[in-house]
């Protein structure tokens, strides 16, 4: 009998804390807006960070106060905008999908380095060494800093370089923010020409440091029918919004640092034309040769 005291003083005092939770989550429950519930939801669950609040849970209550846009998620896109919306009782309003880019060609090969790093893998920590090996102060160290913070595998480290998948980018905004150099942006989706150069040296030393870098020749703005091409800084700039996708820049430009902003697949069918292997695609892509320079030529009359 004597052991059954234990038990039952036991029992007894858990049910009585069970009693008392039950009572306390009541009491001090938090209501949830359904509103904020629904749209957590219709969020991606990804939790990058990119839109600028902490995780989808953040930006949720956020747009259910009023507080941030319903197309505010990168990764959830269009699709997503579009059920938030519906549950705002809203529009979602046409956004262009972005892309992260690195702007820097300047790998193993074309680039010049002044010393050879020996020490911690991150960029960032290289770039406190004299700002970096290689001998362009805006080149792309190569560490791959920002491809360890990419949650999507969207970027690779090639030949010394970071190189985006266009396709796998969400635009979260995380290798941006990673790298030191601060020569990754994001650019439309649809955009096919960009200047892939950050360096604002002269031309002179450009050219002694890297052989795909930006001269500031300024062909490109001349050359440009639209006009969507300033320079500053020593640096050809693309306005995207006045772009045309017309190929004229990367066409004039002699160091070729205005580049195709393509994916893994359109880059293989640009090496196999060049290796002068013709694919079904290219044969398609040469009938519309013709088509495409009536275009240009139109667009240089207008």
């Amino acid at each position: 009998m004597e052991m059954m005291y234990p038990i039952i003083v036991l029992g007894g005092l858990g049910f009585l804390f069970a009693v008392l939770l039950s009572i306390a989550t009541e009491v001090f429950a938090v209501e949830v807006d359904p509103k904020e519930e629904a749209i957590l939801a219709a969020l991606p669950g990804a939790n990058c960070g990119g839109c600028g609040y902490p995780g989808c849970g953040g930006l949720a209550k956020a747009i259910a106060d009023g507080k941030a846009p319903v197309n505010a998620c990168s990764v959830g896109g269009a699709a997503s905008a579009e059920k938030i919306a519906e549950i705002m009782g809203t529009t979602a309003g046409s956004t262009d999908k972005q892309v992260a880019v690195v702007l820097c060609q300047g790998d193993c090969e074309k680039a010049k380095d002044k010393y050879k790093y020996q020490g911690l893998n991150d960029c960032r920590a290289q770039n406190v060494v004299q700002g970096g090996s290689k001998a362009c102060n805006y080149g792309c160290l190569g560490c791959g800093t920002c491809k360890d913070v990419c949650a999507f595998g969207a970027i690779e480290i090639v030949d010394g370089i970071a190189v985006i998948d266009k396709d796998k980018c969400v635009a979260c905004g995380k290798c941006i923010t990673a790298c030191p150099k601060k020569i990754i942006e994001l650019v439309p989706y649809k955009n096919e020409y960009i200047v892939k150069c950050s360096s604002k040296d002269a031309g002179k030393d450009v050219r002694s440091t890297c052989t795909i870098g930006c001269i500031g020749c300024q062909m490109c703005v001349k050359a440009c029918p639209k006009e969507a091409i300033t320079f500053e800084n020593n640096l050809a700039k693309i306005d995207y919004s006045k772009c045309i996708n017309c190929s004229i820049c990367a066409g004039k430009c002699p160091t070729k640092a205005i580049f195709p902003g393509m994916t893994k697949k359109e880059q293989k069918e640009l090496e196999a034309k060049k290796a002068g292997i013709v694919t079904e695609e290219v044969k398609e892509e040469v009938k519309t040769e013709p088509a495409k320079a009536e275009a240009v030529e139109e667009t240089k009359e207008d």
